[in-house]
C-alpha cells in the first residue's frame, strides 16, 4: 500500500471543529485502503501568540528557550488530532519531532534537517498506528530541541516523505490551489493544476504558499506535492516532473483531469516593502563583494536582489535590495564597515516592490521580456531594477505601482483565461 504524507497548516486545525474534520476525513480515506501519515503545524496563530508571550517577558528571549517554547504548538495540535482519531475508532499516535527522530544542526529558529532516524516511525506504522507529527521541529546533536523556521511544518512533511519514500506529500492550507497571481488583487487568478519542481520554487521564493525548502527537498528526492483546501474536495496543485502525471493517475493518486499547464508563463508574483541600496564607487577587486555581504549576513540581514554595474577605472556600483525592516540595521553596517569596503557614498531608498513574471517556457521563447516591460510602460510604470533567472524575469518598482502592475501583467499575458 503506497504511503501518502498530509500536511496541515495552522488554519487548517485552527479549532476543535476543524481538528474533527480532519479526523473524520482520516478515517474515510483509511476506510478506503489509503495508508496515512499526518504531520501538522500550530493551531492558528498560536505561534505568533507565544512569540509575543516571550517578547513580553524580555526585547531578546534566549534562543534555546525560544524554540523549546515555540515547539510547544506544534505538540499541542498533534495530540489533539491524535486524540481526535481515537475518538473516532481509528488507532493513532502522536509524535514531536524527537520521538521522530528528525535530526537537526544547531541553529536555533532556523535549523535545518540533518537527517530523519525513521526506525520509530516504521515500527509505529507497522502497528497500525496512523501517525500525528509534530512539524517545524527537532533536536540537535546535543538533544536540544530545534525549531525550521516559518513555514517548517512543510519542509517537515516533505523530509519524512522522502525518507519514507512517500508515493505523495499533501500540503492541505486555506487555499484552493497556486494561483496565476495572488487572488486576494487579481479577482480572476487562475488555479493551476500542474506546476513543475523549479515554477514552484521561484513561485514560492516570491511569496506564493509553501515553503521554499520543502519545495527544493521535493525536487532533489523527486516527491510529487500536491498543494490543496482543507475545505473543499477540489484536487489542487500537482507539483512534480510532467513525466511522472501518468504513474500518479494510475496508482489513483490524482485524477486524470491534471494535465500540464501549456501557457510559458505559469504566474505573475509581487511583493511589497522593499529597500534599495547602491554603494557607490567600491573598488572592483576580488574579495570586495565579501566585504560587503558577510557583515549583512552576520547581522542576520537577508540581502534579494544583486546587481553590480560594469568597472570604470577600476571602480563600480553595486546596488542591492532588502526588506524595509532591515533598512536601518543594514545603513549602519555598511557604516562600521566603511573602511574596509572603501565605497564613496551610500544611496538608497525604501518603499520599493518587486513583480515577476515565472516559467519554465521563458528562456525557450523569445520576446517575453520586451512584452514584461513594454507593458510596464504603458501604465506608466518605472523599472528601478532588473534581474532574471532561467525562469524568471523580475523588475522593481515602486509599491504604490504594485497592484496595477499585477493587474495588467496578468492580463498582458492571457492568465485570466
Amino acid at each position: 500500500m503506497d504511503l501518502i504524507i498530509r500536511k496541515y497548516g495552522g488554519t487548517s486545525v485552527g479549532s476543535i471543529e476543524k481538528i474533527k474534520k480532519i479526523a473524520q476525513k482520516t478515517k474515510y480515506d483509511i476506510k478506503n485502503n489509503k495508508k496515512i501519515l499526518i504531520v501538522v503545524s500550530a493551531m492558528g496563530n498560536s505561534t505568533d501568540e507565544l512569540l509575543e508571550k516571550a517578547n513580553q517577558i524580555s526585547k531578546s528571549p534566549n534562543q534555546r528557550e525560544l524554540d523549546l517554547l515555540m515547539s510547544s504548538g506544534e505538540i499541542i495540535s498533534s495530540t489533539l488530532l491524535s486524540m481526535a482519531l481515537q475518538e473516532i475508532g481509528i488507532q493513532s499516535k502522536s509524535l514531536t519531532g524527537f520521538q521522530a527522530g528528525i535530526d537537526t544542526n544547531s541553529t536555533y529558529g532556523q535549523a535545518e534537517i540533518q537527517s530523519i532516524n525513521n526506525d520509530r516511525i516504521i515500527n509505529e506504522i507497522k502497528k497500525g498506528n496512523t501517525l500525528v507529527i509534530a512539524g517545524f521541529q527537532g533536536f540537535n546533536e546535543n538533544l536540544e530541541i530545534t525549531t525550521l523556521g516559518r513555514g517548517g511544518s512543510d519542509t517537515t512533511a516533505v523530509a519524512i516523505a522522502a525518507s519514507l519514500k512517500a508515493s505523495v506529500c499533501e500540503i492541505y492550507t486555506d487555499v484552493k490551489g497556486i494561483y496565476t497571481a495572488d487572488p486576494r488583487i487579481v479577482k480572476n487568478a487562475k488555479k493551476l493544476d500542474f506546476l513543475a519542481y523549479e515554477d514552484m520554487l521561484e513561485l514560492a521564493n516570491f511569496g506564493a504558499k509553501m515553503h521554499p525548502r520543502s519545495i527544493e527537498l521535493g525536487m532533489y528526492y523527486k516527491i510529487p506535492l500536491i498543494i490543496k483546501s482543507s475545505n473543499d474536495q477540489e484536487e489542487g496543485t500537482l507539483v512534480c516532473n510532467s513525466n511522472d502525471i501518468k504513474n500518479l493517475i494510475n496508482k489513483g493518486i490524482i485524477m486524470n483531469n491534471i494535465t500540464e499547464n501549456r501557457n510559458r508563463v505559469s504566474g505573475v508574483t509581487s511583493e511589497g516593502n522593499i529597500s534599495k541600496i547602491t554603494l557607490k564607487n567600491i573598488p572592483d577587486k576580488p574579495g570586495i563583494a565579501a566585504k560587503v555581504f558577510e557583515p549583512l549576513s552576520v547581522s542576520g540581514i537577508n540581502v534579494d536582489v544583486i546587481v553590480q554595474n560594469i568597472s570604470n577605472k577600476n571602480k563600480t556600483d553595486l546596488t542591492f535590495t532588502i526588506d524595509d525592516k532591515d533598512f536601518d540595521k543594514t545603513i549602519k553596517t555598511l557604516e562600521k564597515e566603511s573602511l574596509k569596503i572603501k565605497y564613496e557614498s551610500i544611496m538608497s531608498g525604501k518603499d520599493y516592490g518587486k513583480i515577476s513574471i515565472i516559467g519554465s517556457g521563458i528562456q525557450n521563447a523569445p520576446g517575453y521580456a520586451a512584452k514584461f516591460f513594454d507593458t510596464l510602460s504603458k501604465i506608466n510604470v518605472n523599472i528601478e531594477m532588473i534581474t532574471t533567472s532561467d525562469i524568471r524575469i523580475t523588475c522593481l518598482i515602486k509599491n504604490e505601482d504594485l497592484d496595477k502592475a499585477l493587474l495588467k501583467v496578468h492580463e498582458v499575458f492571457g492568465l485570466d483565461k
